[in-house]
């Protein structure tokens, strides 16, 4: 088997195509958090805590000098962010407890016998007339 064969394998199994089509919402999802919480979430809290914007939230380490940018210290993005991750985290723990959920549901739920075919049925009834006639006294 070729190395290209052996890859083409791969790249079509479910798993891998599952994967990459999570990965891909995951990444959507994570711009719609972002935009959540940096347009939704911050506002309100930044007015009540006194109309500060968060990504505004810097220590400046140096001052800007001629054409070198100032270096600062941004904790009010990384504040924003760390929102951010606990919202997707939050989200993350919700979809997994309802599959988990689910789960246990399918499990608990009890299985009937299945029911049996023609042939079984006529088998069954051939092995009885069977039994019957082997217990007739000669």
């Amino acid at each position: 088997m070729g190395v290209i064969s052996e890859f083409k394998a791969f790249a079509v199994k479910g798993n891998v195509v599952d994967m990459a089509v999570g990965i891909i919402i995951g990444a959507a999802f994570g711009k719609i958090v972002s935009s959540f919480v940096g347009d939704v979430v911050m506002p309100p809290i930044g007015l009540l805590i006194g109309g500060v914007d968060f990504a505004d939230l810097a220590i400046t380490l140096k001052a800007a000098q001629g054409d070198l940018p100032a270096v600062v210290l941004a904790y009010g993005k990384f504040i924003q962010s760390v929102i951010d991750f606990v919202i997707v985290a939050f989200a993350i723990f919700m979809g997994v407890k309802a599959i988990n959920r689910l789960k246990r549901e399918e499990a608990v739920a009890p299985s009937l016998p299945p029911t049996p075919t023609k042939e079984e049925v006529l088998l069954g009834e051939i092995r009885d007339l069977l039994k019957a006639q082997n217990n007739k006294p000669l």
